[in-house]
């Protein structure tokens, strides 16, 4: 396998990232090669994003991209969230005939075998939504890239309906990973010189063991580093977790606690499981606890039904919690979700003008 050579490209979220590292590490235990061109591949794969529109767009240009050339016998592979989704694996199937294997990302560990079955039909392989690799395939360690920032997965999944997301349908339901096994990645990154762990999951703080154990647990190994998480849902965050932060100095006073709406009529169509003046409990908890606390947001403009008056509660939200950083979205309707049955009763113009709104309160606020 040493003449083989693969490129992998990832895209969205951090968690896409960590499976695009796992990826790495297994193709180099097939010892394969890797290249920064696409075009010099023998395996393509590509690490899907499809929570939003505009993340689905840009792989369906990246496959067409990939149709125009390339080795001869070329394998392209899609893992991530798209092969999850009915709709996106039917474009797939029919637009995209290049694509020779869909693999789910609990699959990663399995590549190998589904490689061989691939080459050994000599026909498109798509696996079963929600497939995971046998729990005895063992898989070899992540190929990280050089430098201070390391991602490790705590979590995986998604329990909660919010309306306009499909990840508990692209991710399935939460599964966590054992502690023991978490310390043990963290200890060998930690000799290895990562100085920047980042602990991730789709709601890391409704971590099955105890999030807040979990993070005492890591902040007692020995060495010079930091501890970050993401993404946390308000109605797993509280004050043991505020605690943990403020008394351990190992776990940065860093907190991603997405809002999404400032008005409670939005945050109870998105079924978001708290209120406006529950969010803004748990922000002021978390500042009491950590007076220097760096929090960011996001914040979803547009959203079916959504009025005026919606909107300016969520401008005025910005200025009571004063965001060190939001991650802003127009909304874009995801097939499947409760969400995309509802009529918007926004124009695009619309949609695009409020979100220039808040971008401009965002960046008034950050400056003053």
């Amino acid at each position: 396998m040493a003449d083989k050579s693969a490129y992998v490209e990832v895209f969205g979220c951090l968690q896409n990232e960590a499976d695009g590292e796992a990826l790495r590490g297994v193709l180099r235990g097939m010892g394969y090669a890797f290249t920064p061109a696409a075009a010099d591949a023998d395996l393509v794969v590509l690490v899907s994003c499809a929570v939003r529109e505009k993340a689905e767009q840009r792989l369906y240009g990246r496959l067409g991209s990939l149709a125009r050339g390339g080795k001869p016998g070329r394998v392209v592979a899609v893992c991530g969230c798209a092969p999850q989704l009915p709709a996106a694996r039917d474009t797939i199937r029919r637009s995209y005939p290049h694509v020779n294997l869909l693999f789910a990302p609990g699959e990663i560990a399995s590549l190998p075998a589904l490689l061989s079955a691939l080459t050994a039909s000599g026909e498109r392989l798509f696996t079963p939504i929600g497939a995971q690799a046998p729990p005895e395939t063992a898989a070899p360690p992540p190929l990280r890239a050089a430098g201070p920032k390391a991602n490790v997965s705590v979590m995986t999944g998604c329990n909660n309906a919010c309306s306009y997301c499909v990840v508990p349908r692209a991710r399935g339901p939460e599964r966590s990973r054992s502690p023991e096994r978490i310390e043990e990645e963290v200890r060998a990154l930690v000799a290895d010189g990562y100085t920047e762990i980042w602990l991730l999951g789709q709601n890391v703080c409704s971590y099955a063991f105890g999030f807040p154990a979990l993070l005492r647990r890591l902040a007692a190994i020995d060495g010079r580093f930091a501890l970050r998480f993401m993404t946390s849902h308000p109605k797993d965050t509280g004050e043991e977790l505020f605690r943990v932060m403020a008394s351990c100095e190992k776990v940065a006073p860093f907190l991603h606690l997405p809002v999404q709406s400032g008005s409670d009529n939005m945050l109870r169509a998105m079924n978001r499981g708290y209120t406006r003046e529950e969010y803004l409990g748990t922000v002021r908890l978390a500042r009491a606890h950590v007076p220097a606390l760096n929090l960011t947001s996001d914040i979803i403009v547009g959203f079916p039904g959504e009025s005026e008056e919606d909107f300016c509660a969520t401008l005025s939200l910005l200025e009571e919690v004063r965001f060190n950083h939001l991650f802003t979205f127009l909304y874009s309707p995801r097939s499947g979700t409760p969400a995309a049955a509802l009529p918007c009763g926004l124009s695009a113009a619309e949609k695009k003008g409020r979100f220039a709104r808040l971008l401009d309160a965002q960046k008034r606020l950050e400056s003053a």
